[in-house]
Order: structure tokens, then sequence, then C-alpha cells
């Protein structure tokens, strides 16, 4: 009993280590790119061995790959959940979009957009790093798709409208607005909003 007590107590410390460290490491690469993380800054900025966080991670891929996981699990629990609670139609659009807007706007991650940022610094890279961003790439533009896909088959979105075409355009919005805003342009979400608005009225029915 003593033995399975230490050894549950020793898991908990590393599950809320690993919170930690991901916590920082989400910040940090919004900012500076996947490639600012390294084992040895985070055990510097959290006051944690290194080797303590190389058994975690294993190694520096290994620790990009894992604050990936945690950014998406932050993108979807702030995003996509509160959204799906809504009803299947425009209304649900309108919410993906206009949350993706306040997240991005809002400064989530103090980057913007983590994977805008980390997508622009690995597109030209092949690597198992690449390939979790473009699985996350492909899972929000297939979930705009499909959502605009639910609005069509109750009639609130024209029949003749491609969904995926729709949802890479909207979502062009989005990223042009999160870019420019790091830019220091004033106004682009409320752009973004605005264009969002009349290309969805535009094939409403």
């Amino acid at each position: 009993m003593t033995e399975q007590l230490t050894t549950d107590g020793r898991v908990r410390r590393g599950d809320r280590t690993r919170r930690v460290v991901l916590a920082r490491a989400v910040d940090l690469a919004s900012v500076e790119g996947l490639d600012g993380l390294s084992i040895g800054r985070l055990a510097t900025d959290l006051e944690i061995s290194k080797s303590g966080l190389i058994a975690h991670f294993g190694s520096k891929e290994g620790l990009q790959l894992a604050t990936i996981r945690a950014a998406r699990a932050i993108f979807v629990h702030t995003i996509i959940e509160p959204t799906l609670e809504r009803p299947p139609g425009m209304d649900r659009l309108r919410g993906l979009l206009d949350a993706w807007l306040a997240y991005s706007s809002d400064r989530r991650f103090p980057g913007g957009c983590f994977f805008a940022r980390a997508s622009h610094e690995y597109a030209a890279r092949p690597g198992a790093v690449r390939d979790a961003l473009a699985g996350i790439d492909d899972e929000w533009l297939g979930l705009i798709a499909e959502t605009i896909a639910g609005a069509q088959e109750i009639g609130e979105i024209t029949p003749d409208v491609d969904p995926v075409q729709l949802a890479y355009e909207v979502d062009s919005y989005l990223d042009s607005a999160n870019l420019r805003s790091l830019l220091g342009r004033t106004g682009v979400y409320a752009q973004a909003e605005r264009a969002v608005r009349d290309r969805l009225a535009a094939v409403a029915t």
C-alpha cells in the first residue's frame, strides 16, 4: 500500500510538472516559434532540472510535438467545444468563425494564433512536426467545411456552394486578420468579421 501511494504521488507530481512545462511552452512558441523551445531554456525558466524534463519529453522534437498537442487541446476547449453546443446550421458556422476571431484577438496565446505561427515556421520543413501541424490544419478546415455542409442540409446555405471552397475562403479572412494584427494594424478583426458576415450572407438562402 505504501509503495502504491508513493508511486501515485510521483505520477501526480509528474503530471503537474508536465502541465506547467507545456503551459509555458505553448506561450513561448506562439511568440518565438517552435525552434525557440529547448529543454534547457524551459528548465532554466521554470527552475526544473534538465534531466527531469528529458525524462518527460526525451528530445527537442518530443517537446515540440507535445507542445503542439497541448496547443490543440486549448484550441478545442476554447473554440470548438462551445460552438458544437449550438444546433447545426448557419448559427453554428458563424459561432465557429467568431470564436476563432475572439481567440486570436484576445491573445489566448501571446503571439496570436499558435498554429499560424508554427505552420509558417515549419511549412517547408518535412518531418513529424510539419505532419502534426498539417493534420491539425486539415482538421480545422474539415470542421468548417462540415459545418457548412450541415447548414446546407437544413436549407440555410444554397446547395450550389462547395463547402470545401467556402471553408478555404472564410479561413483566409481569419488568417489575414491574425497576421496583420501582429504587424500592428488596427481594425483588422472588425474587417475580417465583416468579410465573413458578407460572404456568408451571399450564400445564405
